[in-house]
């Protein structure tokens, strides 16, 4: 007896194993004919596998089978007797045959296999989750609202498919509701970090945006005292680069929930980083003003100060008056709080100012020795401060002593990014004084470096080289463009707009004329001659417009129109023509949000 019931236990088990290796091989078969496209014999497959094992992506591929190949019948029978045979699984089966019917344009009957797919899945709320999904999938959204909602009613629970709902009114172009259920999941989980990526997906449309920033104002007089909604308007006030407003709402969180002003703080380095100097310098005097005893008094007042000396560095032509203001701000600053490590970014960039903008190098080269003597323990600090003595050498016309100095940097940092740094600075000596090959080799190393900018620079300098010698046997025109450039760096722009008048009428068919032009537009914006950059911007973009340099030539033209020579139509008219031609450039963003600007658009 013992030996029968062991063969029948052995019978049943083979048995099994032989019906879900039937089964697999089914649906290997099915998938396959799938795959090529051949219906016919995936729906006998797909018949045959369903008969004994549920699988939802078989179903799917079934009715999209029944579809192409038009068999009505044939589907409307297999899913009369699988939900006969299956009713666990008639949810699925009665969306799907909803849609089969729809594809028939049977709209009544079709709504009727959807209502019937809802009542199927009775109290099972992750099978309401799956079929809502699927709903969305299949580009019916209001089905998918409509199981969920239900769902809400069925258990009395609001708090339920919040986000998936966010997703289905996002779905149905309704940002109202979809924004109300993303607040609700962030007011009751505080999880903001998945609101904040789930607005940042969904807010693309700018009255959707518009809507959003309304929301979080009338949530935030409603409840005042709730963190939540500061925080996601001060979240959504950053990535739209309103560093203003993002600024009354922190000092507003500042005050009440007592940060003692590190956040603003953050904010204020996050607008800098941004090049908005003006708030960047507003958020700082604030800390200056809130916290004279705190920790970050000190260099928020060198922050704010540094600030306005951006400011005065982006405006052309440089102001030296202003100059001399920031370099007296400075020094009350270090006789304020003395010579030390709080005061040793401050002495530093006096140094900067004196060298590049006062021509006072004996002035810059004492400040800097006193700032390296007051930092010495700070390894990465004296680095800094020795390529900013390189830099001084230079603009001296002293390169031997610069690349001195640029070496020793090399070799105390190594592969960290200060070593780059110097190597890149080695690799511009090389060119500015011609030679090409030492530089190229730099550069190539260069190009792999850690840091996006450092590979970036090089990688721009190595294509200029590459693309513009051994067109001729002595690189002339090239040693006389690099030439050009350190006299731009040296800040001798009138010397260089002669070189590059006299290099453009020489070289007027060479391969670096588009950059000889662009460079003689740049320096004439710096020398504030605006009608002179026009001419020039509009030669680069007639001649080059199909290079590189045409957006940039249009971005440059725009920009003088409306900064410097208030003429709202003609700059309004290029900015649309960059947008129009260059719709992948870097500046279309900029270019779109100037343009609203200059129409009278609202600008949340």
């Amino acid at each position: 007896m013992k030996k029968v019931c062991e063969l029948l236990v052995i019978g049943i088990l083979v048995s099994g194993g032989a019906g879900a290796a039937l089964a697999q091989s089914e649906k290997e078969m099915a998938e396959e004919y799938f795959k090529n496209g051949d219906c016919e014999k995936a729906i006998t497959y797909y018949a045959a596998l369903l008969k004994t094992t549920f699988d939802k992506a078989s179903v799917k591929n079934y009715n999209a089978c029944i579809i192409k190949s038009k068999e009505w019948t044939a589907g409307d029978q297999f899913y009369k007797r699988q939900i006969k045979a299956d009713a666990n699984n008639a949810s699925w089966y009665n969306l799907y045959w909803g849609l089969m019917l729809e594809a028939q344009g049977k709209a009544q009957e079709a709504s009727k296999k959807h209502e019937q797919a809802i009542v199927s899945s009775g109290l099972r709320i992750e099978l309401k989750r799956d079929l809502a999904e699927e709903y969305r999938n299949v580009s019916q959204p209001e089905w998918a609202k409509k199981i969920l909602l239900e769902a809400r009613q069925l258990i009395k629970r609001d708090d339920i498919f919040q986000l998936e709902l966010a997703s289905v009114y996002r779905d149905l172009n309704d940002p109202e509701k979809m924004i109300d259920e993303l607040l609700s999941y962030g007011m009751r989980y505080q999880n903001t970090e998945v609101v904040q990526n789930m607005l940042q997906d969904f807010t693309k449309d700018e009255k959707e945006q518009a809507l959003l920033e309304k929301v979080l104002y009338d949530k935030i007089q409603k409840f005042p005292n709730e963190g939540f909604y500061n925080e996601l308007l001060i979240w959504y006030q950053i990535q739209k680069k309103d560093f203003y407003k993002a600024f009354i709402q922190e000092r507003a969180l500042d005050r009440r929930f007592k940060h003692n002003g590190s956040r603003l703080y953050n904010l204020g380095m996050l607008a800098l980083q941004n090049v908005d100097y003006q708030n960047a310098g507003a958020i700082f005097d604030h800390l200056v003003k809130e916290y004279p005893k705190g920790q970050l008094y000190p260099v928020s007042r060198r922050m704010a100060i540094f600030a306005r000396e951006e400011q005065v560095k982006n405006t052309y032509p440089i102001n030296r008056s202003e100059v001399q203001k920031l370099l007296g701000q400075y020094q009350q600053l270090v006789d304020e709080l003395g010579i030390n490590v709080r005061t040793i970014e401050a002495l530093r960039n006096m140094a900067i100012l004196y060298a590049f903008y006062m021509d006072d190098f004996k002035k810059a080269t004492e400040t800097l020795q006193i700032a390296i003597s007051a930092g010495k323990q700070e390894k990465n600090f004296v680095d800094k401060c020795k390529l900013d003595l390189g830099d001084i050498y230079l603009l001296q016309g002293e390169p031997w002593e610069a690349t001195l100095v640029y070496s020793q940097v090399e070799k105390s940092q190594k592969d960290d990014l200060l070593g780059y740094e110097a190597k890149l600075r080695n690799a511009k000596l090389h060119y500015f004084k011609g030679e090409f090959e030492l530089a190229k080799a730099v550069l190539d190393i260069l190009k792999k470096a850690t840091s996006r900018e450092i590979a970036n620079d090089a990688n721009e300098l190595s294509l200029l080289i590459m693309d513009n010698t051994g067109l001729d046997s002595t690189e002339t025109a090239m040693r006389q463009y690099s030439a050009v450039e350190l006299l731009l760096f040296q800040n001798k722009k009138f010397e260089a707009i002669d070189s590059l008048k006299s290099l453009y009428k020489r070289y007027e068919k060479h391969s670096l004329t588009d950059e000889i032009i662009w460079l003689t537009a740049r320096t004439y914006i710096k020398l504030d001659s605006n009608r002179q950059a026009l001419d020039e911007l509009n030669m680069l973009y007639t001649s080059f417009g199909h290079d590189i340099y045409g957006d940039d030539a249009l971005f440059a033209m725009a920009k003088l129109y409306q900064e410097k020579l208030n003429d709202k139509d003609k700059s309004m008219k290029l900015y649309q023509e960059l947008m129009e031609k260059y719709p992948g450039s870097i500046f279309v963003a900029e270019s779109r949000k100037r343009f609203r600007v200059l129409r009278g658009d609202v600008i949340n």
